[in-house]
């Protein structure tokens, strides 16, 4: 209710269009999550990843973990759209937070409570970027560690982690886990090793050694519906990253899991929905802090 009186169309105006382009290509919906997601690691959800590298410095997309992040041109455009209507008054962090939450709904995910008011931010660094951002090949207790220090708890881990049900993953994020690095997870680490047929099965069609980047579904058959994939997928031990193989590692982890699982998907909705809202209430700035951008990629100076 923020913009209630200074934007009553603001909410609105990112809804709609973000349920039309999602409607046409549903493969936003994953894009723009992630990028909210990676935003809200990095100086809190400021919308810092919005920032372009300027000749002062690399920014945040441009750090290695966020060079496959997509949507910043839908941002724009939302803002865009938003400016028109209330020039000066809507947050770019605002505009990449409501539009996560409906690009998830619009796909038949769940919603959550997006309270707003966030102000921008002016700073962005590739270096932050890659020290604060989870990696894939993290074990449980780093990225409960990670988590701890953004005031989220274990099972912000273990439900935030379930947004890996809609999406995709590079070969090159886990190919540790199908050929012989020293990394890798065949058996003798804390990380169950990757179901041997579907790794074989990767090595063959997906991720040949040498090969194209290629990209591997995370949730196999259903990787643009929200539902209880992912969970099963890391039960069974074919989680392609080493982080999300790790969840099993940790017995109340892999309980919350298989509690989750035998339970309604509406369970899962919600406790995601909570999480999502905990998230985007990371380290927030408000008040006078930051500034409203009238660009999303520039800071108004």
């Amino acid at each position: 209710g923020f913009y209630d009186k200074s934007c009553p169309a603001a909410e609105r105006i990112v809804g709609d269009y973000v349920r039309l382009h999602v409607r046409r290509v549903p493969t936003v919906a994953p894009a723009l999550l992630r990028t909210h997601y990676h935003d809200c690691f990095v100086r809190g959800c400021d919308g810092s990843i919005l920032l372009n590298s300027t000749a002062a410095g690399a920014a945040e997309k441009d750090a290695p973990p966020n060079l496959t992040l997509r949507g910043f041109d839908l941002i724009d455009r939302v803002k865009g759209l938003v400016e028109e209507a209330c020039p000066g008054v809507v947050s770019c962090a605002d505009v990449l937070a409501l539009a996560a939450r409906d690009a998830v709904a619009a796909i038949g995910g769940p919603s959550w409570r997006v309270p707003t008011g966030r102000r921008d931010g002016t700073v962005s660094t590739m270096q932050e970027a890659v020290r604060e951002l989870p990696s894939p090949s993290m074990t449980f207790p780093q990225l409960v560690a990670l988590f701890a220090g953004k005031g989220l708890d274990v099972r912000d881990l273990v439900w935030l982690s379930g947004a890996h049900t809609i999406g995709i993953a590079h070969c090159s994020s886990f190919a540790d886990r199908l050929y012989s690095y020293p990394s890798a997870g065949n058996g003798t680490g804390t990380v169950p090793p990757l179901d041997a047929a579907y790794a074989a099965n990767l090595r063959q069609r997906k991720c040949r050694m040498g090969g194209r980047d290629a990209a591997v579904e995370m949730d196999p058959g259903s990787f643009l519906t929200f539902d209880l994939g992912y969970y099963h997928t890391v039960l069974k031990h074919r989680a392609l990253f080493r982080s999300d193989a790790a969840l099993v590692t940790d017995a109340a982890a892999r309980a919350d899991i298989a509690g989750v699982v035998s339970s309604p998907p509406e369970v899962f909705f919600q406790v995601f929905a909570r999480s999502m809202a905990r998230l985007g209430a990371v380290e927030v700035k408000t008040g006078s802090q930051g500034e409203i951008r009238k660009h999303c990629a520039v800071v108004n100076s």
